[in-house]
């Protein structure tokens, strides 16, 4: 008899494609997903992996069972999502996906307040890309995410996915203390031209909406440094180094040498919780839902 949890491991080297990134989404060492696999192999006498390159691939046979295995994963959601709703009170385990400054400045009092309330649910959480995370969530190998598009790049709602809203984040304009801009009260996107930015890497949301906003009026933008950490984009507004687009969501405190100048009309985010349909009748994602917009006001105290 095939073991599920050897059939799970599977399954998430089939949508993340590599055993690292499998052991990272599944709480484990890459020694551990590699050892289940490993065994799986034994079992069904069958090579599952095979090298290329720098990496490993699935083989035909593996493809095939991740198949079959992410079938069987949804059908044990379905009786975990009966028994769990039976209950009427959270359990099992929650696993949660959210892009990195939501992580920093919304899930850790989230999740605090959830696995206090709650002791027999084993909440988890991944930093997942917000490109990822409606697919993600869709294949089963998140229970919920927490994910943004902007004004000018909707986020896609793929068939099998419910949303809410959890609230909009605003951006400022971060600039150096001794900037021209520094002094000004509030900022148009005309003076935003003939700048060097600091931004998120290309294919990031962040990114992308730079890139539109700034060639809708009519100029092509400096990406002088391009870097994924807001605080490391922080640290190079502090050197002088250029500007930046922040959001306030876990940005944190601004380092001194940096000024905040509003932008009008102020960019926003708006962030969403998605989860499967099926697992909606579940305590735990009724539950982290409702904590996300409840702790939604409180994220700048915070």
């Amino acid at each position: 008899m095939l073991d599920l949890a050897r059939l799970r491991a599977l399954h998430a080297v089939a949508v993340h494609g590599s055993v690292s990134a499998a052991a990272v989404a599944l709480g484990y060492t890459p020694s551990a997903v590699s050892q289940q696999i490993a065994k799986l192999e034994r079992e069904t006498r069958t090579t599952l992996l095979e090298r290329r390159g720098r990496g490993i691939a699935l083989t035909d046979a593996a493809q095939q069972l991740a198949d079959t295995a992410q079938r069987l994963l949804a059908i044990v959601e379905r009786a975990e999502t009966t028994l769990e709703e039976r209950r009427g009170q959270p359990s099992g385990r929650l696993v949660m996906g959210a892009f990195a400054s939501a992580a920093r400045g919304l899930l850790p009092s989230v999740l605090a307040e959830l696995t206090a309330r709650h002791p027999g649910l084993d909440a988890r959480l991944t930093e997942v890309d917000p490109h990822l995370s409606p697919d993600l969530v869709a294949r089963g190998v998140i229970d919920l995410a927490v994910t943004h598009d902007w004004d000018i790049s909707p986020l896609p709602a793929p068939e099998g996915v419910q949303r809410v809203v959890i609230g909009d984040d605003p951006s400022d304009i971060l600039v150096p203390s001794d900037h021209p801009l520094a002094g000004r009260r509030v900022l148009g996107r005309a003076d935003l031209t003939d700048q060097r930015w600091i931004c998120q890497p290309p294919g990031t949301v962040c990114h992308d909406w730079l890139v539109r906003t700034l060639r809708a009026s009519g100029h092509e933008p400096d990406l002088a440094y391009q870097v994924a950490e807001y605080h490391t984009q922080l640290a190079l507004v502090s050197a002088g180094l250029g500007i930046a687009l922040v959001p306030r969501l876990g940005r944190g405190p601004v380092p001194d040498g940096v000024s905040v100048v509003p932008l009008e009309p102020t960019p926003l985010r708006r962030l969403y919780a998605l989860w499967r349909p099926g697992a909606a009748r579940r305590p735990s994602i009724t539950e982290a839902v409702r904590l996300l917009q409840e702790h939604w006001p409180r994220r700048d105290a915070a």
